[in-house]
């Protein structure tokens, strides 16, 4: 086909080698086509097509047949998705707001005994809610971790939403994310060292460390391997020896120093941890729980709604042919709103989870 006289093509269907009964393949036709069309003002400079092979018609029979073909653009399925998740969270929202409405008419109207005190309710744990969590270090390592790369995300959207990784300027991404990831570096140390010496933290050195380290080690690691796979076969994927210099001096030269002068700061901040209510001296014995309230049963839960809200509109179609494939992707705009579906997803699930945890009077909510 061709659209505004640029060629476009794809598959029209495909065969399978299940035999049917007169000894024949079995041919299906695609029916659904789904159109991508990228535009300058008002010229269109690319425009590529895909098939939906789960929506086909079985044509193996000789005869005759009416066919009807569907279409979409891709600002259907965003719209769909915006869509579902809004309907997800308001429904999630709403069950959360009248649950905790009885939960608190409960706690303050019924007179009980304080053996039936014991026995339930999220109220009656609120002395062990906020004792600090096992492996604080590590914990405050990947809070600091965590919100560098959230803030590196979006400044990458940022550069990407005011067209500075135009289809074919190679390496300008890879660019921005080795330089912004430099120039960061210091959120990810104040973040860190804030936290940590908020949890009564003593051995700040060593959480400063960790924090430098937690992320770039394996990055480092993956990277050392696949470029020496890639020198070994003489592939073009891999980096010159001046590319890891530079890399290595941005390290040296930037992330480092960043890292330490705002580690430092966050440890001298003075910021005290605002506990609403005093923690017991004794830890409450958490109850025996049944196996979905477990970690990896949770962390399925958890994982599910935005992993499916995001998955709802195929946007990991394109992404996954930009990394195996031969695409470019170039819809960042799409990509930022599927950022944000994931970002309202995640969070609300979280609130969701943690309530239920708590009300199962399971005080280890830190982790999770």
């Amino acid at each position: 086909m061709y659209y505004d006289d640029l060629p476009l093509w794809g598959f029209l269907g495909k065969i399978e080698g299940v035999k049917t009964d007169s000894g024949k393949d079995k041919y299906f036709l695609f029916k659904h086509i789904h159109f991508n069309i990228l535009y300058n003002d008002d010229r269109v400079i690319e425009i590529n097509v895909q098939t939906d092979p789960n929506i086909n018609l079985d044509i193996s029979e000789d005869r005759k047949l009416d066919v009807e073909f569907l279409y979409s653009i891709h600002w259907f399925s965003i719209v769909n998705s915006c869509v579902t998740v809004l309907l997800l969270t308001g429904f999630l929202a709403t069950i959360l707001m009248r649950v905790l409405k009885n939960d608190f008419v409960k706690y303050s109207l019924i007179e009980e005994s304080l053996e039936d005190q014991e026995d339930s309710g999220w109220k009656y744990i609120h002395g062990d809610v906020f004792r600090f969590p096992k492996n604080k270090s590590l914990f405050s390592v990947i809070i600091g971790s965590g919100t560098q790369l959230l803030v590196l995300t979006m400044f990458i959207f940022l550069l990407a939403l005011v067209g500075v990784f135009y289809p074919y300027n190679r390496g300008a991404l890879y660019t921005a994310l080795v330089v912004i990831y430099a120039l960061t570096s210091g959120i990810a140390g104040y973040t860190a060292s804030s936290f940590y010496m908020q949890l009564k933290g003593t051995n700040w050195v060593r959480n400063l460390l960790l924090t430098g380290c937690l992320f770039c080690g394996p990055l480092f690691l993956t990277f050392f391997f696949l470029n020496t796979v890639a020198i070994t076969y003489s592939a073009t994927a891999a980096l010159p020896f001046g590319t890891i210099l530079v890399i290595l001096l941005i390290w040296a030269l930037v992330t480092s120093p960043l890292l330490i002068l705002c580690g430092v700061t966050g440890k001298n901040s003075k910021i005290e941890f605002q506990a609403p209510c005093s923690t017991n001296k004794y830890p409450r014995e958490i109850p025996e729980l049944a196996w979905y309230r477990g970690t990896i049963p949770q962390m399925a839960m958890a994982g599910f709604l935005p992993f499916s809200a995001i998955y709802v509109q195929v946007e990991l179609y394109y992404i996954f042919a930009r990394v195996w494939g031969h695409n470019i992707y170039t819809i960042y705009s799409m990509l930022f709103i599927v950022f944000i579906i994931l970002i309202i997803g995640t969070a609300f699930i979280t609130v969701a989870l943690t309530y239920f945890q708590l009300a199962a009077k399971d005080h280890g909510w830190w982790w999770r």
